[in-house]
C-alpha cells in the first residue's frame, strides 16, 4: 500500500512508523512535558503549544575537555512558559531542572523565537508573545533581561498570532496580531505612553503600510495593515531573508519582498482560512495548510499552486519542510532536462493537524514540473490526453534569491543606530528587572476578531468536488483529471495606486480567483497522497521541527515528543521503487 492512514479509536497511537528510507521511532525517554502532568485546564486559555529550538555556539562547559554546544528549547502551555537544556536523542529529559520557567496571571504566551544573531554559549535573547497584547524580551540563561513592549496595550490590544526575529537582525522583530496587523520593533527602543500617531507610508492591492511619526525614539517602526483587518495567523521568511510569506484567516496567501514592501505574489485557500506556512530550503516554493483540510504548494518563481495534498481529517495547523531529505537536482537546461533520473528535483514535506495525525509528503519532479508532469498525467489517466497548461506559464523564469544577502531595510534605516541588523557597539541601557517570575497583567480578554468565510452554501460545494482517485504507486502518487480547454489568465499583480482605507477590490473576490492561478480547481491541479499518516498523539498536534537527527512534534496537552530517524544506513529518500509501508 501507498498510504499508512489511520481511522482507529483514542488508544491507537503510534510509536513508530516506516517510510521508504526506514523506520521513524517516538524517543519516550526525550519527552519534554510539563513537570506535573496532570491536565491544565483554563477557561480562557490558548492551548496551541508552540515550540521553539535554538542550538548555543560552542563554549567551555564545566567539566569538558573542550568546547561543546547545547540546545535550549522552550514551549508554552496555558499561562506558563518552559526553557529545558534540550539532549535529543542522546539523553533522557530531567523535568525537575528547567533552565527557567515562568507563569502568568491574566494572560497566556501564544508564541515565542530566539534571537540567533546575538547569542553567545551563556546568553541567548527570547522574545514572547501574549494572548492579550503584550510582549516581553528575557534571557533565560543569564536571567538578567526582562523588557516590556506594548504594556498599556495602546498599539494593539489583540491576541500576538506569530513573533519573529527579522533574519540577521540583532534588535528588529515582528509581531503579527489577531487584528490583521502586523508590527516592526526595534527591541533597543521603548514604547511611548500615549497611542502612536501613524502616517501612510505604501499601499498596494489588499495591504498597507504605516510609519509611526516617532519610529526614531519609540515603537513600533512601522505597522502592516494586511488583507480587510482579517487575523494574520503565521508568518514566515524565506531562508535568504529577501522575502515574507503571510498567511490570514481570510484565506489569502501573501509574498512580499521585505525590503521594497512590495506584494509580488499570492494564493487564495479553496475555503477557509490559512493558518500555517512555510518556504522550502531553497526558497522556491512556499507550502501552506489551514481549514480546507489541505496542504498547498505555491511556486515563487511561476507565481501560481502546483499542488494539493489531500489526506488529513481536520484544520492544519503546522507544516515543515524537512531540510535534510531533499534532492535539488540540477539547473534546468535543455540539454539535461531529459537526462535527469536520480538527480531529480524533490522534498519531503510534514504536516500535522487537529485531527492529532502526522503526514509526510513527498514533492517529486513530475508534481512540481509543468512539462514533465503532463507527460506523467497521460499514465494516471486514460482521459487525460487533452490536457492543457491552464495558468502554466511556457516559460519558467527563476527569481533566485541573492546569496549572502544582508538586510538592509527601510525598517532598519529609521528605526535608530545600529538597527541595520549590526550589533550594536554600545548596550541598550538596561531596564528595570523584574526578578520575580510572573507578569500580573489584570486586563479584559481581548476581542476576537470576526473572520469572514465563503459562506455555508459555497463550502459544501466545494467539498462535493472530487479529490481524485487514490493510487499506490509512490512515483507519481497524485491525481490529474482531464482539465477544461479554457485557459486562466495570468497571476500578475497590480499594484496600482488606492485611497489609504480601500483595502479589497474585485482582484481579492475569493469567489473570481477559483479557476485561476492563485486558485486552480482540482482539475487543473494535481491532488498528492501522503507517503506516511499516521495518529501520533490523544489531541491536537500544534508543532512539527526537523532536526539532522531527529525531528519534533507537540500537542495541546503540553507534552513536546522527540522521534528519532531511521539509520544512516537505510536507503536514500530519492529512490523510486515500490515498497510497501506496514507496521
Amino acid at each position: 500500500m501507498a498510504v499508512q492512514s489511520d481511522s482507529g479509536g483514542k488508544d491507537d497511537v503510534k510509536t513508530q512508523f516506516v517510510t521508504r528510507e526506514g523506520t521513524y521511532r517516538l524517543m519516550t525517554l526525550s519527552e519534554y512535558s510539563r513537570p506535573n502532568r496532570v491536565g491544565y485546564t483554563s477557561g480562557s486559555g490558548s492551548t496551541h503549544v508552540r515550540v521553539s529550538l535554538v542550538t548555543l555556539p560552542p563554549g567551555a562547559a564545566p567539566g569538558s575537555d573542550g568546547p561543546t554546544s547545547e540546545d535550549r528549547i522552550c514551549f508554552n502551555h496555558g499561562k506558563e512558559l518552559y526553557v529545558y537544556v534540550y539532549k535529543g536523542i542522546k539523553k533522557a529529559a530531567d523535568l525537575t531542572k528547567p533552565v527557567d520557567k515562568k507563569m502568568y496571571k491574566g494572560t497566556n504566551p501564544t508564541c515565542h523565537d530566539f534571537n540567533t544573531v546575538t547569542m553567545t554559549p551563556d546568553s541567548v535573547s527570547l522574545v514572547i508573545g501574549f494572548s492579550t497584547g503584550q510582549i516581553q524580551l528575557i534571557d533565560p540563561i543569564k536571567k538578567e533581561l526582562s523588557k516590556l513592549y506594548n504594556e498599556e496595550r495602546l498599539i494593539d490590544k489583540s491576541r500576538v498570532t506569530c513573533i519573529k526575529w527579522v533574519p540577521g537582525s540583532s534588535n528588529l522583530f515582528i509581531a503579527a496580531h489577531a487584528s490583521g496587523q502586523l508590527y516592526v520593533y526595534n527591541e533597543e527602543l521603548t514604547c511611548g505612553t500615549t497611542a502612536p500617531q501613524y502616517q501612510l507610508f505604501k499601499h498596494g492591492d489588499g495591504y498597507s503600510i504605516h510609519t509611526c511619526r516617532t519610529k526614531s525614539t519609540r515603537n513600533p517602526l512601522y505597522r502592516w495593515i494586511i488583507g480587510a483587518e482579517s487575523c494574520i495567523n503565521e508568518f514566515a521568511f524565506s531562508p535568504c531573508g529577501t522575502n515574507l510569506a503571510v498567511v490570514s484567516q481570510d484565506g489569502f496567501l501573501r509574498c512580499f519582498h521585505y525590503d521594497t514592501m512590495e506584494l509580488v505574489g499570492r494564493a487564495r485557500s479553496y475555503f477557509g482560512g490559512f493558518l500555517c506556512v512555510c518556504w522550502s530550503p531553497d526558497g522556491k516554493y512556499v507550502v501552506v495548510g489551514g481549514e480546507d483540510d489541505l496542504v498547498t504548494v505555491w511556486s515563487f518563481s511561476e507565481r501560481r499552486v502546483v499542488a494539493r495534498g489531500q489526506g488529513h481529517r481536520s484544520w492544519v495547523s503546522v507544516v515543515a519542510f524537512d531540510p535534510y531529505i531533499v534532492s535539488l537536482g540540477e539547473p534546468d537546461t535543455e540539454d539535461t532536462r531529459e537526462d535527469k533520473s536520480e538527480s531529480a528535483q524533490s522534498y519531503r514535506l510534514g504536516s500535522v493537524s487537529q485531527d492529532t495525525q502526522l503526514c509526510f509528503w513527498d514533492l517529486t519532479e513530475d508534481v512540481l514540473k509543468p512539462a514533465v508532469r503532463a507527460r506523467a498525467s497521460t499514465h494516471l489517466s486514460p482521459n487525460s490526453n487533452n490536457i492543457c497548461s491552464n495558468g502554466i506559464p511556457s516559460t519558467k523564469v527563476l527569481q533566485k534569491c541573492p546569496k549572502n544577502n544582508k538586510i538592509g531595510h527601510k525598517h532598519a534605516e529609521l528605526g535608530g543606530n545600529n538597527a541595520a541588523g549590526e550589533p550594536s557597539a554600545a548596550k541598550a541601557a538596561k531596564s528595570k528587572t523584574n526578578n520575580i517570575s510572573t507578569l500580573n497583567i489584570n486586563v479584559g480578554k481581548a476581542k476576537e476578531e470576526a473572520c469572514g468565510s465563503l459562506g455555508v452554501n459555497f463550502t459544501q460545494r466545494l467539498a462535493a468536488l472530487s479529490f481524485g482517485e487514490r493510487r499506490s504507486d509512490h512515483r507519481r502518487n497524485f491525481s490529474l483529471t482531464k482539465s477544461t480547454d479554457k485557459s486562466s489568465a495570468a497571476n500578475t499583480v497590480a499594484l496600482r495606486g488606492k485611497s489609504a482605507g480601500a483595502q479589497t477590490n474585485d482582484s481579492c473576490d475569493p469567489v473570481k480567483l477559483i479557476g485561476t492561478p492563485s486558485c486552480p480547481r482540482f482539475d487543473e491541479c494535481p491532488v498528492l497522497e501522503p507517503l506516511v499518516c499516521k495518529k501520533i498523539a490523544h489531541e491536537r498536534l500544534t508543532a512539527l521541527l526537523f532536526r539532522s537527527e531527529y525531528f519534533i512534534t507537540a500537542c495541546a496537552d503540553g507534552c513536546v515528543n522527540t522521534w528519532s530517524r531511521p539509520l544512516r544506513s537505510a536507503p536514500g529518500p530519492t529512490r523510486r521503487d515500490r515498497v510497501d509501508l506496514t507496521d
